[in-house]
This record gives C-alpha cells, sequence and structure tokens, in this order.
C-alpha cells in the first residue's frame, strides 16, 4: 500500500530521504511510469525508499478555476495505481497560494532538500516548474548539485504505434469515445470512481436498476453508452452496461453516470464504486416513452456482453485492472 503525505513541512526523518519522481501524474499513464522507472533505478542504487511528488489540487485547477473538469483520476486512484510500479509514498503536496509564489530555486531548496529531504529527483524532458513556470529540468540539476540531491531526467517516450504517452492524449481519446486508444496510452482502462446516489429511481419501474454515480472532478467522456467493469467496494468485479451524460429523454442539469451491473441485486447506496469505461456503444438517444427505452436498453446489454467478452480475449490479460 502507497503512504500518502500531504505537506511537506515538518516532516519527521522517516518520511524524508527518498529517491523522487516529480510531476502532476494526472492518469499514471505510461509517458509517466517511464519517469517513476527512472527513479526506481535510483531508488534501488542509494537504498532509498521510492517515491512520488504531485500536487493537490493539479496546478491547473488553480491557475484556471473555472476550466471545465479535466482530471483523469482520484488521489485514491493514483496511489492505486503507484502501488504496481514498486513506490512505497506518494507526497501529494497542497497547490496553494504559497507553492504558486515560489521560485524554482525556492521550491529546490524548500520543499525538496529541506521539507523532503530528497536525495534524488526524476523528471520528465519537459517539466516546468516555479512561479512562472521559470525551472528546467537542467535548472534542476544544478539546483541539485548545489543542494546535494542528483537529478535524471527522461526523455520522451515513444510508443511503438505512434500514439502520443500524455495526459492530453487521453483526454483527446476519451472526448472521441476512443476507449481502447485511452487504454493503449494509460495501460489500463479509464476508470470514474464514485459514491453511489439517490436518482429517480424510474429504472426500477423497467426492471433495470441503476447505480448513479456523479461526475465530480473528472473530464467529460464523450455522452453515450459504455460496455462497462465495476469493482464494488469488497474488491468483487461485475460487467455492467452504462449511460453517461445528460439523459435527453429525462434531461438533467449535470451528467451522470448511470450504471446497470448484470445479475446483480443488492443495495449499492452511500457505496463508492469505481466504473471502467471499457467500449463506447453510442452516443445518447432520445426516445419516445419508457417501452421504446426499454427495447434500446436490452439492445445495448447484448452489445455490452459481447464488447466485453472481446475485450477479454483481447485485452485483459495485457491490461489488468489496478489492484
Amino acid at each position: 500500500m502507497v503512504e500518502i503525505v500531504t505537506d511537506w513541512r515538518g516532516l519527521p526523518d522517516g518520511l524524508k530521504g527518498a529517491a523522487v519522481a516529480i510531476g502532476a501524474f494526472d492518469g499514471v499513464h505510461r509517458g509517466h511510469q517511464a519517469v517513476i522507472a527512472r527513479a526506481r533505478e535510483a531508488a534501488s542504487a542509494l537504498g532509498a525508499p521510492l517515491a512520488v511528488v504531485s500536487f493537490d489540487p493539479h496546478p491547473r485547477r488553480w491557475f484556471q478555476p473555472d476550466a471545465a473538469p479535466f482530471r483523469l483520476m482520484s488521489r485514491a486512484q493514483m496511489a492505486r495505481a503507484l502501488a504496481p510500479l514498486g513506490v512505497d509514498r506518494l507526497y501529494l503536496l497542497p497547490f496553494d497560494g504559497e507553492m504558486a509564489a515560489m521560485s524554482d530555486a525556492t521550491f529546490a531548496r524548500t520543499v525538496l532538500a529541506e521539507g523532503l529531504g530528497v536525495r534524488h529527483a526524476a523528471v520528465g524532458f519537459d517539466f516546468t516548474y516555479g512561479k512562472g513556470r521559470t525551472g528546467s529540468p537542467e535548472g534542476l540539476r544544478r539546483h541539485g548539485e548545489d543542494l546535494g540531491f542528483g537529478v535524471t531526467v527522461c526523455d520522451r517516450v515513444d510508443d511503438p504505434d505512434g500514439l502520443k504517452l500524455s495526459s492530453s492524449a487521453v483526454r483527446e481519446a476519451l472526448h472521441a469515445g476512443d476507449m481502447a486508444r485511452a487504454a493503449a496510452i494509460l495501460g489500463r482502462p479509464f476508470a470514474i470512481a464514485g459514491e453511489v446516489i439517490h436518482g429517480d429511481k424510474r429504472g426500477r419501474t423497467i426492471g433495470v436498476p441503476t447505480a448513479n454515480i456523479g461526475l465530480g472532478g473528472y473530464m467529460r467522456p464523450a455522452f453515450g453508452v459504455y460496455a462497462v467493469r465495476v469493482r464494488l467496494p469488497d474488491g468483487r468485479s461485475f460487467d455492467g452496461v452504462a449511460n453517461l451524460g445528460l439523459r435527453p429523454m429525462y434531461a438533467l442539469e449535470e451528467p451522470l453516470l448511470e450504471v446497470w451491473l448484470f445479475d446483480f441485486d443488492e443495495d449499492l447506496y452511500g457505496q463508492t464504486l469505481e466504473t471502467e469505461l471499457i467500449a463506447f456503444l453510442r452516443g445518447e438517444l432520445n426516445f419516445d416513452d419508457l417501452d421504446a427505452l426499454k427495447v434500446q436498453i436490452d439492445a445495448d446489454a447484448a452489445a455490452a456482453r459481447e464488447a466485453l467478452t472481446l475485450w477479454r480475449e483481447a485485452e485483459a490479460p495485457a491490461r489488468p485492472m489496478a489492484p
């Protein structure tokens, strides 16, 4: 289990001295994983813990408070995605006015050297930091030489199939409903985690009880119907079909994820589910009445079962759900 530390100030010696990878790491995609691998090499050579330094909220949210939702994962999902990579500790540092005002030199000295006592730092080739984004990988290397920690800069990682390995590329794929491309960049299916809330319970009247989940700060993938796999808090997983969007027939003010779990009949209210969007099946539609909606839901369920079967045959062994 990855230990989460939420400040750099006043840490005991036992929480210092790691080799760290630094960045936003939203999505922990394959490009991020390459930077973490370089930090892991340093941690092994130094006999130090392996840690990731990231920020909460995401710096983009601080500087653009009115920006549309864009996050790819929650804090808990980030920690789970880091665990298989050998990460011992996640420094999830508050990005506030103090952090935003720090120069690159102050960040290196106050946060990295003094606060976290880092022994080595790995960053991506395009890493910037400090007020006005004045800090660069080479600048961090110079600061590290003065402050007593090493720095590794990870070159750009290119995918053999030509995929751009970036968080923005993941968002582009999700916006287009291309779940296979998003999963190829992430190294696993994109998943939304959220608490099941009460809805209008209309689905129960046609034999399709759904678990309703708000999208919160997650970016909005293409609106429509998806084949999904859902993990419950107790670790059990179920296949299902889900509508994500504003539901034209019974319009919503905010997008909602409505999930129908196959072969399942239990109370899920108040529980946090993680829903992997495996395949995009169709866009949102309007219907004349509930009977027409039920016919389409049955067709969607059949399509979802088929898509999930094909996915398991082709993808599941290579891209398992994060533990």
